[in-house]
């Protein structure tokens, strides 16, 4: 029973991390000074976001190239400025947000 038990936490604990390590990153890349997981701020939430694009055909690699070229338009009139983060970082963002 106790191996089970181990298999099971250990499972759950995988399933977590990674979205966890996404808010961690979302918020070390400074992305939480605009946006917020639930609620909108200068920018829009990230659950929005989700919900806007889900089932989008390519909007992963369209989130992150937001992030690293900017836009404007898509949220209302404040622009969202280019972002210092590495094309990686944004492939794991837009990853993360799009499963909110």
């Amino acid at each position: 029973m106790k191996p089970t038990v181990a298999l099971f936490v250990l499972a759950l604990s995988a399933a977590i991390a990674p979205a966890q390590a996404s808010q961690e990153l979302a918020t070390k890349s400074k992305c939480m000074t605009c946006h917020d997981v639930a609620k909108k701020k200068m920018g829009p939430a990230f659950k929005d976001i989700a919900a806007k694009y889900k089932g989008e055909a390519g909007a992963e690699a369209m989130l992150a190239d937001s992030m690293l070229k900017g836009g404007k338009g898509k949220w209302g009139k404040v622009p969202m400025p280019p972002q210092k983060i590495s094309p990686a970082d944004a492939t794991t963002l837009s990853k993360w947000i799009l499963t909110l």
